[in-house]
């Protein structure tokens, strides 16, 4: 790889997470000013949806931090940030609406999302140690030691190439739920989903830069056999 193409390369690496964090930002602070027909909460959406579903065995609770809302397995509760906890926007309802599409998807024993999380611990591993490996591989010459790091590398772009169904069924369940219990109109539909599109960006961003560090490594790799 020459100069040219590893400046452009690392750029691209940079650029892609950066615009999508700033879409996100930009959609979301737009929308979170825009009230809805049905005038509630995220808590109150994220209840009314569960309930509706008849997952009363699942809380929702308020969490700090900005757009830091998710949906815990483990506790089966809803975390929404405090912004959309208590706001009333096509925003709040959007991703309220999305985290509890993670319950059904749990509830339901949604196929990509258990894989998902059968590869969490194998995942989390190799995102600490691959590039360590890798890089102790290159540099020492270790031919075994650079593929386990590329291995385990993999086993992390695997998990995020997993996420992408696991967000996007969440957002498709979200928008159907909002509709069909009435939370929005037919009309502030478009508002709801510029907001889980562009949220899905970031899924988008992250598995295509994992995939290209993973292409370099493997490139790499093979260049070194070839030495």
């Amino acid at each position: 790889m020459g100069i040219t193409s590893f400046i452009i390369y690392f750029a691209l690496l940079m650029i892609i997470p950066i615009w999508a964090q700033s879409k996100v930002k930009r959609t979301y602070k737009k929308y979170s000013k825009v009230a809805i027909s049905s005038s509630l909460s995220g808590a109150e959406v994220a209840r009314k949806i569960l309930d509706d579903n008849g997952l009363y065995n699942v809380s929702v609770e308020e969490v700090r931090g900005k757009l830091s809302d998710h949906y815990d397995p483990r506790s089966k509760v809803v975390r929404l940030s405090s912004d959309n906890f208590h706001g009333r926007s096509a925003a709040g309802a959007a991703v309220a609406a999305h985290e509890v599409g993670h319950a059904i998807q749990d509830a339901q024993e949604y196929a990509f999302l258990r894989f998902r999380s059968a590869l969490v611990p194998v995942a989390s591993f190799g995102s600490n140690i691959s590039i360590f490996l890798i890089i102790g591989g290159f540099i020492f010459g270790m031919t075994g030691l650079a593929l386990a790091g590329i291995i385990f590398f993999a086993a992390a772009v695997l998990f995020q190439l997993v996420t992408l169904p696991v967000e996007f069924d969440a957002s498709n369940r979200a928008m159907s739920q909002l509709v069909s219990t009435g939370i929005i109109r037919n009309d502030e539909e478009r508002k709801t989903k510029k907001v889980l599109n562009a949220a899905a960006m970031t899924y988008v961003a992250a598995a295509l830069v994992a995939l290209m560090e993973l292409v370099r490594f493997v490139l790499m790799f093979a260049g070194m056999n070839e030495e």
